[in-house]
């Protein structure tokens, strides 16, 4: 395929939601689930504007809810592609809290999710090469692969011995 490169600020994604009733648990915290499906919206987003093709959901690395979003608030969503890889894409993803009443903005969590695109029949596709610009955005791109060995050992599809940057990083 030889996709022209891509910037990583082309995928960049802003969702918003506002927390009601219905996505609240018993203490009026947004349900964790709902956020992660928020959230789930605003990755493939990002990775549709990268490949320009649909994709799907292929992991979702771990989420620490570090403040819980109340009810009333505004949920804040930024994603944006990280790295590409052959068909997957790394889309790392911010999440804030606003209280409109009492006007301040709070971190929720952050996480990365992968995006393989998809062809007409439903299997894997080449993507774009990602072109990183900024400090922030080079430093997301250099972890990536050691991110994706990790997942991919914890799978069971890379034998730690072939997690080649896994084992620079640790003089292995």
């Amino acid at each position: 395929m030889n996709a022209e490169a891509k910037k990583s600020s082309n995928s960049f994604t802003i969702m918003n939601e506002l927390v009601l009733p219905n996505d609240t648990n018993v203490f009026g915290n947004l349900m964790g689930g709902r956020l992660m499906y928020w959230m789930d919206i605003a990755a493939g987003i990002a990775a549709g504007k990268h490949c320009n093709a649909p994709s799907m959901t292929a992991s979702v690395d771990n989420i620490s809810f570090k403040t819980p979003i109340k009810l009333g608030n505004v949920v804040h969503i930024e994603a944006k592609v990280c790295r590409a890889f052959t068909t997957s894409m790394e889309i790392h993803l911010k999440v804030w809290g606003e209280d409109l009443l009492h006007q301040y903005k709070y971190e929720s969590n952050e996480a990365y999710f992968t995006f393989v695109a998809l062809d007409p029949n439903g299997k894997p596709r080449e993507v774009p090469p990602l072109i990183p610009e900024t400090e922030d955005e080079i430093r997301l791109y250099e972890g990536a692969l050691r991110r994706r060995q990790i997942r991919l050992i914890l799978a069971g599809k890379m034998k730690p011995d072939d997690a080649l940057e896994l084992k620079a990083l640790f003089n292995l």
